[in-house]
């Protein structure tokens, strides 16, 4: 028999935690709730679970303290649920630590997709040097050698960089910034157009039709994600 998936979920409405209560009973899924910070992070602390469900908005103190108080001590999986949904709202989250950003309101199956992918991807980073696979795509990040359809592509070292920051983190998205970070080094946080220049190069080696990218996804104003469905 599957082990159940522990949810902590962090949610002050509601409609919301009956919402989510009733999506996830027909789910191999433990949701554990709170309505407040404090006894959200009592509850990630004391029940370790495989995945936590934060909402911003809460009445004692915002999502993102909470985030950041999490990351100082865990790696558990954390999506975002929240009505902000402004640019400025989802990097700010996603810098604190916060591994996927769903804005309300949202679809169930929308939300168990994005649980499959944060739960698969706290996996791969718990075993050394993983093979990420995103439909034709395979990335062996430790012999650095990624390939398509069965086939070696043929990257530049920068271009290599940028897919397997991206590799390591599938499935979310990761911030321009981060991305500029662990790819260019400090100091280089605001040259965007490395990345729009490079994600253009490695879209023409990796998409079918560039234009219509399926791998590569952008998502605007935020960063870019590469797609583990």
């Amino acid at each position: 028999m599957t082990t159940p998936i522990t949810v902590v979920l962090i949610e002050d409405e509601p409609p919301m935690r009956r919402f989510l209560r009733a999506a996830f009973g027909t789910q191999q899924m433990v949701l554990i709730e709170a309505e407040t910070a404090r006894e959200g992070l009592a509850q990630v602390a004391g029940r370790r679970p495989d995945l936590v469900l934060l909402d911003l908005g809460l009445p004692d103190a915002d999502g993102l303290d909470v985030v950041r108080r999490i990351r100082e001590w865990s790696a558990v999986p954390i999506i975002v649920l929240s009505a902000r949904g402004r640019e400025h709202d989802k990097v700010a989250a996603l810098d604190a630590g916060a591994d996927d950003y769903l804005t309300k309101p949202f679809g169930v199956d929308e939300l168990l997709a994005r649980i499959r992918v944060a739960l698969r991807h706290a996996a791969q980073q718990a075993s050394p040097e993983p093979v990420v696979e995103a439909g034709p795509l395979r990335i062996d990040l430790g012999a650095h050698t990624a390939t398509l359809h069965g086939n070696e592509l043929r990257l530049t070292p920068t271009e290599y960089r940028l897919l397997a920051v991206l590799a390591q983190h599938a499935g979310k998205v990761v911030t321009h910034r981060q991305l500029l970070r662990e790819v260019w080094g400090l100091h280089t946080e605001e040259q965007v157009h490395y990345l729009r220049v490079y994600a253009a190069q490695l879209r023409r080696k990796l998409e079918a039709d560039p234009a219509r990218p399926r791998l590569l996804v952008t998502e605007p104003g935020v960063g870019y994600r590469l797609r583990a469905e």
